[in-house]
């Protein structure tokens, strides 16, 4: 049975129309507002304040806390020092990704490990012979992402710090202040939508407070909360994966083609095969590059508005394309009325781009820029083609991310 978040006393009565999906065991917002898009504009025009507690997340610690972490992610964990942040995959001995997340240097010289699937077992498992703990946080801390070009004069104003100096991907504590309160949280540069954003992480009884100093400072610049329907349109302009739709977690995976590599979801250049550590999955990892790659890529498509709009024509109606990102799959052909030769996993409309866009699989021959292929499109039970090519990813990359 799902639950709130510790931001649920917040974040229920603005959602005026209860819709809500389950994430994780708890009530995530679809959207506050009457349509997305208003939630949309605030990421990529102002602020916005998104409640992403649902994360599992877990407190690594101990003398072999920083060997764990290595031992685990395919990235170099000696880069890992107090104040950055990774963004990595970890895979099984198969050299299959498990999930991907961060991992937080703490100045302890702990981490913040977090994810979108639980991994207290599997971190467990591979803390055999090493002096480490694992302590499951994700109920204890809460989580906000505050996302958008004025996401830094917002946090700015809520900590009364200049923030200027701290660079993509790394993190430092700080307090945010309502009234005379100060509350203690932990800023890191990341987020999910590709923009100029921090995610704040703070101590779950003290959650609600954190909420309202940020609206608060977030009045003057447009502040406003954003639910999962806009998150997933900004997510996929920055080509960013989700887990269990652009890829399956090997955890999950009950055939063959279920099974990623790092290298068929983008997430290629995150593994490090020479780091000094061994890893999990690097022999199987370096049998597939040797072999000369895995057998499908992740690319992005940028589809025909004309294709669409004529196969409506054909059936006497407007063109029409969801402002939600269709999370379905959908065959990819080979052009000229070709064979089926992959699949897109995210689909949708991207306002700034005016653009239909999509994230999709496809065998390496097709990956190159300008590959020219086919997607399915149906419009009222029958089945049609569009015209799509390959475009590089992100599809939206603005350079304030990482100013």
């Amino acid at each position: 049975m799902s639950t709130g978040t510790a931001l649920h006393p917040r974040t229920e009565p603005l959602n005026r129309k209860m819709q809500w999906r389950e994430w994780s065991g708890y009530y995530a917002s679809s959207v506050y507002a009457d349509a997305h898009d208003i939630e949309y504009n605030a990421i990529r025009e102002a602020a916005a304040l998104i409640d992403v507690s649902p994360l599992y997340k877990y407190r690594v610690h101990g003398p072999d806390a920083a060997r764990l972490v290595d031992r685990v992610i395919t990235r170099d964990a000696s880069r890992l020092t107090p104040g950055r942040v990774f963004y990595t995959p970890w895979c099984d001995e198969f050299g299959k990704v498990i999930d991907d997340g961060t991992v937080h240097a703490l100045d302890d010289g702990s981490f913040r490990w977090t994810a979108a699937d639980p991994q207290q077992r599997w971190l467990g498992l591979n803390s055999r012979g090493l002096d480490v703990a694992v302590d499951d946080e994700s109920e204890t801390t809460a989580a906000l992402a505050l996302q958008g070009p004025l996401s830094r004069a917002v946090l700015e104003a809520a900590t009364g710090e200049d923030l200027s100096d701290l660079r993509y991907f790394r993190r430092r504590a700080s307090r945010v202040r309502l009234g005379r309160k100060r509350i203690p949280v932990d800023v890191s540069r990341t987020g999910y939508t590709g923009d100029l954003g921090y995610e704040v992480w703070i101590a779950a009884d003290r959650a609600v407070d954190a909420w309202d100093a940020l609206i608060a400072a977030g009045g003057a610049y447009g502040i406003r909360p954003a639910g999962m329907l806009a998150l997933d349109v900004v997510r996929l302009e920055a080509g960013l994966i989700l887990l269990e739709v652009d890829y399956t977690s090997a955890r999950h995976a009950i055939n063959p083609d279920q099974n990623y590599s790092p290298y068929e979801i983008g997430l290629g250049r995150l593994v490090d095969l020479d780091k000094p550590a061994d890893f999990v999955g690097r022999l199987a990892l370096r049998r597939e590059q040797a072999a000369g790659g895995p057998p499908r890529r992740l690319v992005g498509l940028e589809l025909d508005w004309y294709g669409i709009e004529g196969l409506y024509t054909a059936q006497g109606l407007p063109p029409a394309i969801s402002a939600s990102v269709d999370r379905s799959s959908v065959p990819v052909f080979a052009e000229r009325g070709g064979s089926q030769l992959g699949k897109i996993t995210s689909l949708g409309w991207s306002p700034i781009l005016k653009q239909a866009i999509a994230l999709a699989s496809v065998p390496p021959r097709h990956e190159g820029l300008g590959t020219r292929v086919e997607v399915e499109w149906t419009v009222e039970g029958r089945r049609g083609r569009v015209p799509a090519r390959v475009v590089d990813l992100p599809f939206l990359d603005l350079e304030r991310k990482r100013s």
